[in-house]
């Protein structure tokens, strides 16, 4: 051990008393013992009330340089190598805001920072899928794409005319501006640009493989989940929101590393603080593996030569913002304001020249001590690994690094590029500059031929995405769900007890019942399912620890191992992530999963509706179940636990196919025809499904309904009245609401002599989509005879304005207006949720029987089949009161 005192030491003789002391027991009995010893101190401290607050350790490198792993390879190479992939990022960049009008931006500044951790990655850790494994998951920092790009260029899996098509799509043949599978399916494994999902969906991915490991449905192996992510966005909510689910569980196969830039968008992340310390603490205490990747290896011999401890010191006084200015102004500037704080200092670096301090690497930049980093995270067992690795935003950009306004800048000036080119050694003339050409050497050239060869030990090239299982599913026939589809008899049952007898029925079957996952947040007693506990067991890496206190009942809380069911905590963030690791896995692992994740459809898309547009661009399958749908069904509960958009913000995803089922047969086929479509067809959709608690008699599915039930509405029961000559009305009802319809139709038949045929809606959505279509191919085929959408095929020839009643808002509904000829009338429940039973909810929002009634008689008053004063006998016989409140502001 260094003997060095320390410069502020009331009795440096103590001092070393206690260090000698540790460094004997070190010596004699080991770190382990010494730890222990430490330990027991600082309990006593604590009994003694002597506090420590703070989680951080010194503001160094975590690995001594003694115990730094060797990087293997050629070092020289790999430099070489790394400025050929930052010079195509940035002339990749800079090209496609040249020589137009269109700036289409981009970022260099994120990727100068990180080249090098990346670098290293791709060199030495990174597997690709392969035959001995499924290969490492990573998920790229957003802004770092470019670099992606470049490096993938360079192997030649992506062109130049690709390149030159950065940020142009539409005519083909173009690259996305971030990681997106939906836009680059055999390319990007995860989405990530919008900031924090990477690392919750990192978490929850990892979280994901060891379930699947534990439950033996894929092999145990030593796969990493690598997330990469900048300091700035671990601000977000859920980049820190899951730290905790990663450390109690032991999630040893991730790997965060985060690029400590120290500067978000605008400016600083904490510039009155070190954002490292901080991560560090949050890290620690969420049960983490810490390696700090502060300073690179230029600074060690003058650490070495800190006898006193004054540079350490000066290196905790400094807080970020002044980093960043150090770094932007240069070697002069840093020896006055960092070193010149001590006059010790200012002679500790007093042989140096400006020059060699403005080199004084930071650890980010440092492929010795990043290799040294990977390599321990990658052989640390037992707990989760965060890198905090320093680096400098916009690195080697010229006037753009360490710059506030960095982040923004899409181009270089022409003598910022000129220095880059110099730095790392590109072969162009100052005249070839001004058009920034890529470089890539010949195939056969040595750096080519090298990062080959890394490749192809790590298993091949990377991002690289499967886009289907290598083995298909064989989903059962409908007859799986037969029972449901002769109706429950005189029982009542909610459609949430249908479905989870449905989803029972389901993991029973000898093909696909292992793949079948629930997941719930922390409802699974509020939507029955406590069954499925004793039969299914709650995952849980450790098991089951402890006697549950209601062991002796049939279905007590059991935890296991192998166990079946996630639930997530009072977490939907969590649940939608693991949810969203799970519809993933035939991608990710090569094992289609069939995950239904069950919660409260309010908590659902307004809460993690970010998640569930990652889903669609990952090409998510499974089944979202929204229950307790709608505005009125919630006995009791209030504006924060009724759902009337759901549906509508579910309708904004492209590839969400979305029902609102009244009976259990509707739920039935509807289940049956998103397994197929998904899991056989492997079509890019995943399933909403809003789920009831209100309970009913079901009937058996009408003959010949099936078609209908799947594109989004049929004929449910065909109106009487009172004489042929009678006038009609077409009803349409979805959800809970449909019942409300069907009681409106018998009481326009027997209290007004009018007859109304009923229709289901099970999906207002899907009728719109086909109906946008239809109208599309119209508009490019002019000459060709307009198709009829299902909408206008089902209400053709029907006599009679159309009434549609929701338990949503009536823009839900009013989404197939243009395909409805007659009148049309749209009932909905906009407005805020309020406590109070069904039946008060549902004449306050309107869309009871009665005003179902009203409002068909007032469409009939309109077209003269009615008169005023008929309308007016129903309000006065119903009892509706014509001055109540407004819904919507009330």
């Amino acid at each position: 051990m260094q003997k060095r005192s320390f410069f502020d030491d009331m009795d440096p003789a103590e001092t070393r008393e206690w260090l000698d002391a540790l460094e004997s027991v070190v010596e004699r009995e080991g770190p382990e013992r010494a730890a222990w010893l430490l330990d027991v101190i600082a309990n006593e401290a604590q009994e003694q009330g002597i506090h420590r607050t703070h989680l951080n350790t010194p503001y160094l490198n975590t690995i001594s340089p003694q115990d730094e792993a060797s990087i293997p390879g050629d070092v020289f190479m790999e430099r070489r190598i790394r400025s050929l992939v930052r010079w195509n990022a940035l002339a990749m960049v800079m090209r496609a805001n040249m020589n137009n009008d269109d700036e289409l931006g981009g970022h260099i500044a994120s990727f100068a920072s990180s080249a090098t951790l990346y670098d290293v990655g791709f060199n030495h850790f990174f597997r690709a899928p392969s035959d001995e494994n499924e290969g490492d998951l990573v998920f790229f920092q957003g802004h770092s794409a470019p670099g992606v790009y470049a490096r993938a260029y360079l192997e030649g899996r992506i062109s130049e005319e690709q390149l030159d098509n950065f940020r142009r799509e539409v005519d083909g043949q173009g690259l996305s501006s971030y990681p997106h599978p939906w836009l680059m399916p055999d390319f990007w494994q995860f989405p990530t640009v919008s900031m924090g999902l990477g690392p919750i969906q990192a978490i929850y991915q990892a979280h994901i493989m060891k379930y699947l490991q534990n439950r033996e449905l894929i092999q145990k192996d030593n796969r990493k989940v690598w997330a990469f992510m900048g300091d700035g966005e671990m601000d977000e909510p859920e980049s820190l929101g899951a730290l905790a689910l990663a450390g109690r569980e032991k999630l040893d196969n991730l790997v965060f590393v985060v690029n400590c830039n120290l500067q978000r968008l605008d400016g600083p992340v904490r510039g009155n603080g070190k954002i490292i310390q901080e991560l560090e603490g949050v890290f620690r205490g969420a049960g983490w593996n810490v390696i700090k990747v502060v300073w690179g290896r230029l600074w060690d011999p003058l650490l070495e030569k800190d006898n006193q401890g004054l540079l350490r010191r000066r290196m905790e006084e400094c807080v970020d913002g002044e980093y960043q200015a150090y770094k932007k102004n240069g070697g002069a500037y840093t020896r006055e304001h960092f070193f010149g704080a001590y006059p010790e200092l200012k002679e500790l670096v007093a042989h140096m020249s400006d020059e060699d301090i403005y080199r004084l690497n930071r650890g980010g930049h440092d492929p010795f001590k990043v290799y040294a980093a990977y390599h321990e995270a990658t052989k640390h067992t037992g707990r989760p690994t965060v890198i905090l690795a320093k680096t400098v935003k916009g690195y080697a950009t010229g006037a753009g690094e360490a710059v506030n306004k960095t982040h923004q800048m899409k181009k270089l000036d022409l003598e910022s590029l000129k220095e880059f080119r110099d730095r790392f050694d590109m072969p162009f003339t100052d005249e070839q500059l001004k058009d920034v050409p890529y470089y890539r050497p010949d195939p056969e050239s040595a750096e080519l031929r090298y990062m080959n060869e890394q490749r192809n030990k790590l298993g091949g090239y990377m991002p690289v995405r499967r886009q289907q299982a290598s083995q298909a599913l064989t989903i059962p026939g409908l007859d799986v769900f037969a029972s449901f589809l002769e109706g429950s008899g005189d029982r009542e049952i909610s459609t949430t007890m249908a479905f989870v007898r449905m989803m029972s029925a389901l993991i029973k079957d000898k093909q696909i019942g292992d793949r079948v996952v629930p997941i719930v947040p922390d409802e699974a007693r509020t939507f029955g399912m406590e069954g499925l506990f004793r039969q299914l067991g709650i995952y849980s890496s450790g098991g089951q620890k402890y006697e549950p206190e209601d062991a002796g009942q049939v279905m007590y809380y059991r935890e296991d191992k192998k166990g079946r069911i996630l639930e997530e905590g009072i977490n939907e963030a969590g649940a939608m992530s693991g949810w969203l690791a799970a519809a993933t896995s035939y991608s990710v692992h090569n094992f289609a999963l069939i995950p239904f994740y069950i919660y409260y459809s309010m908590f659902g898309f307004q809460r993690i509706g970010d998640l569930a547009w990652a889903a669609g661009d990952s090409q998510a399958r499974g089944f979202l179940l929204g229950a307790t749908a709608g505005r009125t069904t919630l006995n009791g509960e209030g504006l924060q636990h009724q759902d009337g958009h759901s549906h509508i913000l579910a309708g904004t995803i492209p590839n969400c196919v979305s029902y609102d089922p009244t009976y259990s047969y509707e739920l039935a086929v509807i289940l049956h025809d998103g397994l197929k479509r998904m899991y056989e067809d492997n079509e890019k959709v995943f399933y909403y499904l809003t789920l009831m608690n209100e309970n009913y008699v079901h009937g058996a599915m009408p003959e010949g309904a099936q078609e209908g039930i799947r594109r989004g509405m049929y004929l449910l029961r065909e109106g009487k009245g009172k004489t042929k000559r009678s006038p009609r009305v077409q009803l349409l009802g979805s959800g809970t609401i449909l019942r409300e319809v069907e009681a409106a139709a018998e009481l326009l038949r027997e209290d007004f002599g009018i007859a109304a045929d009923v229709w289901s809606v099970t999906s207002f959505n899907e009728l719109r989509r086909e109906g946008i279509q239809k109208d599309r191919d119209e508009l490019l085929h002019p000459d060709s005879e307009r198709e009829q959408n299902w909408v206008e095929k089902c209400l053709d020839g029907r006599e009679g304005p159309v009434i549609a009643s929701t338990d949503y808002m009536r823009s839900f509904a009013d989404q197939i207006r243009p395909w409805v000829k007659s009148p049309y009338s749209v009932l909905g429940t906009d407005g805020f949720g309020r406590s109070d039973s069904r039946q008060k909810l549902r004449h306050f929002f309107e869309v009871d029987r009665h005003f179902v009634v009203l409002a068909a008689l007032n469409a009939l008053r309109k077209e003269g089949k009615v008169d005023a004063a008929t309308v007016k006998q129903a309000i006065e016989q119903y009892g509706i009161d014509t001055d109540k409140p407004y819904p919507v502001m009330h």
